[in-house]
């Protein structure tokens, strides 16, 4: 929602949502029937029922779920500053972060998403 409204400055109709939904489901599955271990392993459900990014993703699924992102680093200064307080935990795995509008913040150690941040919005 954040990149179409960034890209379109307005919020997409009934049925540019639906055709986005129907476009990552066949991503999805496409996907999932070329990697049969994991359709069957507990982290399908990211997947087929979430379309969540979730840490210990690799960059291809990450990539699948919520597309290229918007800008990418290997920084510590730009990282540490994205991650603010939350950087001493962060900043000891994240070798590269890629960033998407709405202020989220992905970090990644090599091929693995292993921490995200989202600037603006509270803890869960």
């Amino acid at each position: 929602m954040a990149r179409f409204f960034v890209d379109y400055a307005r919020q997409p109709t009934f049925e540019e949502t639906s055709d986005f939904r129907s476009g990552l489901e066949e991503r999805v599955s496409a996907y999932l029937s070329r990697h049969p271990d994991l359709a069957t392993s507990m982290r399908a459900s990211q997947f087929t029922f979430h379309r969540r990014v979730a840490v210990g993703m690799t960059r291809e699924e990450v990539t699948l779920l919520v597309g290229a992102p918007a800008a990418t680093t290997e920084e510590v200064s730009q990282m540490a500053d994205a991650a603010r307080q939350f950087w001493p935990a962060v900043g000891r795995q994240a070798k590269e972060m890629w960033t998407y509008p709405g202020g989220w913040s992905l970090y990644f150690d090599g091929d693995r998403l292993v921490d995200l941040t989202v600037a603006g919005k509270p803890p869960l």
